[in-house]
């Protein structure tokens, strides 16, 4: 796939991932405050989506899938964090610190 049509491709699921937290709301499932933390938490998800295209199709001078992924699950991390901050500031802290730690190890086991 083209960086062009990934590009567009990615601006569309924004898009649709923007409406599902504005009709999330809508329900009254989260409150307003926490549409961006579910977009977060969306986006990366689709990053990962994204690693695996790489995975799948790598190409010269780009980045490589595993800083990809890394993005991603900060990314994941950082709405999962700000979501439980709502309920118990400790939460937040653990899940960024997991996160954190796993990429630490992945890093580590991951150098040749």
């Amino acid at each position: 796939m083209t960086e062009s049509r990934r590009e567009t491709l990615s601006i569309g699921v924004f898009l649709i991932i923007f409406v599902v937290g504005i009709m999330l709301y809508a329900a009254g499932i989260i409150d307003l405050f926490l549409i961006f933390p579910v977009v977060l938490v969306f986006s990366g998800c689709w990053v990962l989506v994204l690693a695996a295209i790489r995975v799948a199709r790598p190409q010269k001078y780009e980045r490589s899938a595993f800083g990809t992924l890394s993005l991603g699950l900060i990314l994941i991390a950082t709405g999962g964090a700000w979501y439980l901050f709502a309920f118990n500031p400790l939460y937040s802290l653990a899940l960024i610190l997991l996160v954190l730690g796993a990429l630490a190890i992945s890093a580590a086991l991951g150098r040749k």
